[in-house]
């Protein structure tokens, strides 16, 4: 799907994503680059990458938040302990709020939703407490709005998504043993009835089976859903 003068959602592979609006805002959400089997390695990130948003302290996730936001620049995104585990690992910038909050990023607003996981960082010195997991819903001025589910669950107050955002693109996780599979995100897709789903989190290990061709089998009808490989982009939103 393409359109001139598009937001441009660039899946890195895993639950990393890019996201580029119209008027040049780069925003990177939950950066696992360096260790992440499935990121295309020929690919280069703009100079300038102007806010980095975390869903959770795993690894997978926190990834290479903390050098990307040094050597790019970037204001660092997430729950308020999270927010403040980065700064202790030497980010300059970062915004620590909390679920049910909106900040305002250059020209998107980000609002942090609720999601189901655990939400522990792990480093040298052990298992640290860096708050809740959470997703967030993107919305872009002039554009349409972005759901990334985070690593969750499916759980019921999706609907409540739905009815207060009315997000038109789903990034959810189709993986399955950590996250949703596909049934489970089957019903997350009812419950938030998008008009295209990004399928994410799965392929990456051997262990994450979902298939974006077998969750296009389970979705209400009408809805998209992108078969898409890690580099690939998604446009004309």
């Amino acid at each position: 799907m393409t359109a001139k003068n598009s937001t441009r959602i660039t899946w890195l592979g895993h639950s990393a994503v890019l996201i580029q609006t119209a008027k040049g805002a780069n925003i990177l959400i939950d950066p696992y680059l360096k260790g992440n089997p499935s990121y295309p390695k020929d690919l280069e990130l703009p100079s300038k990458i102007d806010y980095i948003l975390l869903t959770h302290g795993h690894g997978d996730h926190v990834g290479d938040a903390v050098p990307l936001a040094k050597s790019h620049g970037a204001t660092v995104v997430a729950i308020f302990e999270l927010a403040d585990y980065v700064a202790k690992k030497g980010v300059e910038h970062t915004v620590g709020m909390n679920l049910g909050g909106t900040v305002q990023l250059k020209d998107v607003s980000a609002t942090m939703v609720d999601a189901k996981h655990s939400a522990a960082a792990a480093d040298e010195d052990g298992m640290h407490y860096v708050g809740v997991a959470a997703g967030f819903v993107v919305t872009i001025e002039g554009g349409t709005t972005i759901y990334h589910a985070g690593d969750t669950a499916v759980f019921g107050d999706m609907a409540l998504i739905r009815e207060l955002y009315e997000p038109k693109i789903a990034l959810l996780p189709i993986g399955d043993h950590f996250t949703m599979g596909m049934k489970e995100a089957a019903l997350a897709t009812k419950l938030i009835m998008p008009e295209v789903v990004l399928p994410m989190h799965f392929g990456t290990f051997p262990i994450l089976t979902g298939t974006p061709e077998g969750l296009a089998k389970l979705v209400p009808p009408g809805v998209k859903v992108v078969d898409w490989k890690p580099g690939d982009v998604f446009e004309g939103c």
